[in-house]
């Protein structure tokens, strides 16, 4: 059984398109899979099970990554085609089987949209992360077991959708006080290597005994590892939400710009939190334009995440 598993650029969306893929490795027990994705993500399957290769689709003029998709992909018969990117290539290449995502504006998850593909809405298979030797190790390298951790993704792919550093390091502070979920614990700020001069102003907030700095350094199957053995994370909504989701410990998403009813962290011990404006509320408002340089999340107030946090904790550690 050959199958080639068409997904996305982002991280986030290639997160919340691994349930899929998981069920179909489990459908068709020995598959050899061959996943074609964007650069940013394309670490993450390394340790897919069956895994032929990874073909990074890196834009290029003229959609020439979807040339060499077809280049690489065309002369072979594939079993199945999964194409997640609703592009016609899926019909280009020999396949004996064929499934396409055709997206939605409804108010229905990416999870369930997805699942829907295979016929599975009403039962969606979950996201998940494979990891492998060398990401556990990385991970018990940077953060040794013994104490909780907190877990805290501070940025996001825009400004916008960042809710301020400030309300961060007090959320910090404000969760690991004596009265807080967990105190006295440790901080793991997590982060890009571009992302060091926003996440700079929390991190240096958290006392250096017991802060744990993984912006940049680390490959994405090392910090999916790394958020493993987090005892809870809070972050913007971005790939880090879902891959912590994704990893199973408790999630809770910031949300402001951004459609919480498509791309709010999923799984059973995962929620999210949003101030006093929805979705559309944002996007309709006099002015709005998603290249602003600075936070759009200023009516999300510290105490409103502090008592989402507290929720969710005392929900998922009962």
């Amino acid at each position: 059984m050959r199958i080639l598993f068409i997904t996305s650029n982002r991280i986030g969306d290639c997160v919340l398109s691994t349930g899929l893929l998981a069920h179909l490795l489990e459908a068709h027990p020995g598959a050899s899979v061959t996943i074609a994705c964007g650069p940013a993500p394309a670490p993450l399957f390394r340790a897919v099970p069956g895994l032929d290769r990874v073909i990074v689709m890196d834009k290029g003029p003229g959609k020439a990554h979807w040339r060499k998709l077809w280049l690489e992909t065309a002369f072979h018969l594939w079993d199945l085609v999964v194409d997640l990117r609703a592009s016609a290539f899926a019909w280009i290449v020999p396949a004996r089987r064929r499934l396409t995502y055709r997206p939605t504006t409804a108010s229905v998850h990416r999870v369930l949209q997805l699942a829907a593909v295979v016929g599975r809405a009403g039962t969606p298979p979950a996201p998940r992360l494979w990891l492998d030797e060398a990401a556990c190790a990385e991970a018990i390298r940077r953060i040794p077991s013994g104490r909780p951790v907190l877990a805290v993704g501070p940025t996001a792919n825009w400004p916008g959708k960042q809710w301020p550093a400030e309300r961060f390091a007090e959320l910090i502070a404000r969760l690991t006080n004596e009265k807080g979920i967990l105190p006295q614990a440790r901080v793991a700020v997590f982060g890009s290597s571009s992302d060091r001069v926003a996440a700079e102003p929390v991190l240096t907030t958290v006392p250096s005994e017991r802060r744990i700095d993984l912006i940049g350094g680390v490959d994405l199957p090392g910090v999916a590892a790394c958020l493993g053995r987090c005892t809870f994370y809070a972050g913007n909504d971005s790939g880090l939400m879902h891959m912590a989701a994704a990893m199973g410990i408790p999630t809770l998403g910031l949300f402001g710009p951004s459609n919480d009813a498509h791309f709010a962290p999923w799984g059973e011990k995962a929620d999210f939190v949003r101030g006093g404006r929805s979705f559309h509320e944002y996007i309709a408002a006099p002015g709005y334009d998603y290249r602003t340089a600075t936070s759009l999340m200023d009516d999300l107030p510290v105490d409103r995440v502090v008592e989402a946090a507290t929720a969710l904790w005392k929900r998922t550690a009962a």
